[in-house]
């Protein structure tokens, strides 16, 4: 099966650039949809045996050039091995997949967790999670050795992309939660490449900056270091959910229609996922074989990118946990509405 492996059109990170439509509420009609989301029946999985041993010709994949598609390389591989009917693309931006997935010409996408609740109240309902596949990735470094816990922040000025999605509202909510955001700084930029120069100019300043880029900076810089894992800063809130970055979504139809290629996907990236974790060195290479990051930044910064493949409750649990703190912030970052139940597949 020939693989449509999309050019490096931008950073890696650019996902955190999406930026969220006014919500809809869930359960209204939306007659601009495409008929790609228009199946009444939705029961999760199909009650039927002929229904549940169908399998389509071809299953089309869409991941990020970064962490999501980092933990795919493994399953990716083994396609081009065993041939087993996937298309797999990857794009430097959520903006490429979002339409295609509406029309109906992506079946399964990793995309930023945020996107995929205004997926689900922009299709009423035309999407389902099936996984978390990427927990935080954003970093607070710094050229220097001040700065070592967010309260540390206090004074500064942090550089940082993604105003308008995860990054900013990950940024306010710690710092707003310790108590310090009317005592920092922010200047956004449109590039992580932005951010790394004006912090080379400014010693004194911070910059925000998501793997594999911050890994990518201190190659470039050997006075760069780690100062803050925001996934750290988060979970010392003690809050009933986790940072996240990335979820995989499926278009509801497939789901209904090919349950047990659903399943077999689930499996076998479960298995990608593990692989990449437990084999870094020989996952970097395929990393770079795919043309994600090089091989050489891969490798340094897989451990970093907190990739995962968690389903069923656990998903759920953190997943809602997640998009209610956004929620609480800006509605619309979510789609205006929390999703229902039935946006948490196989739960």
């Amino acid at each position: 099966m020939k693989k449509r492996i999309c050019s490096v059109l931008m950073a890696a990170f650019c996902a955190f650039a999406f930026t969220a439509c006014n919500g809809e509420n869930n359960s209204s009609d939306d007659s601009s949809n495409s008929s790609s989301f228009s199946d009444p029946v939705d029961s999760g999985n199909s009650s039927s045996t002929d229904e549940n041993s169908k399998s389509p010709e071809k299953v089309t994949i869409a991941a990020l050039n970064g962490p999501t598609g980092m933990g795919m390389v493994k399953l990716m591989d083994d396609d081009e091995k065993n041939d087993y009917g996937y298309d797999f693309i990857l794009s430097g931006s959520a903006d490429e997949i979002t339409p295609r997935l509406i029309k109906g010409e992506i079946d399964i996408a990793c995309v930023p967790a945020n996107l995929g609740a205004v997926l689900y109240s922009k299709t009423s309902g035309g999407v389902r999670t099936l996984a978390v596949n990427t927990l935080g990735v954003l970093y607070i470094v710094e050229n220097g050795t001040g700065v070592n816990s967010v309260e540390d922040l206090k004074g500064k000025t942090i550089y940082s992309a993604g105003k308008g999605a995860t990054p900013e509202y990950a940024l306010n909510f710690i710092l707003k939660s310790n108590n310090i955001l009317d005592d920092v700084k922010i200047e956004w930029k449109s590039e992580h490449a932005e951010c790394l120069a004006a912090l080379e100019a400014n010693p004194d300043a911070v910059a925000m900056l998501p793997q594999p880029f911050a890994t990518t900076a201190m190659n470039k810089n050997e006075n760069i270091r780690i100062a803050i894992d925001l996934n750290d800063a988060w979970d010392a809130l003690n809050l009933p959910s986790s940072l996240l970055t990335g979820i995989v979504i499926v278009r509801k139809e497939f789901a209904n229609e090919y349950p047990k290629a659903v399943e077999e996907f689930l499996s076998r990236y479960g298995e990608s996922v593990k692989y990449v974790n437990e084999n870094v060195s020989e996952a970097a290479q395929l990393v770079g074989k795919y043309e994600i990051v090089p091989a050489a930044v891969a490798e340094k910064a897989i451990s970093s990118c907190h990739i995962v493949c968690i389903t069923g409750a656990e998903m759920k649990e953190k997943l809602s946990g997640y998009l209610n703190v956004l929620f609480e912030q800006l509605p619309a970052s979510v789609g205006g509405a929390m999703p229902n139940d039935d946006f948490y597949y196989g739960v």
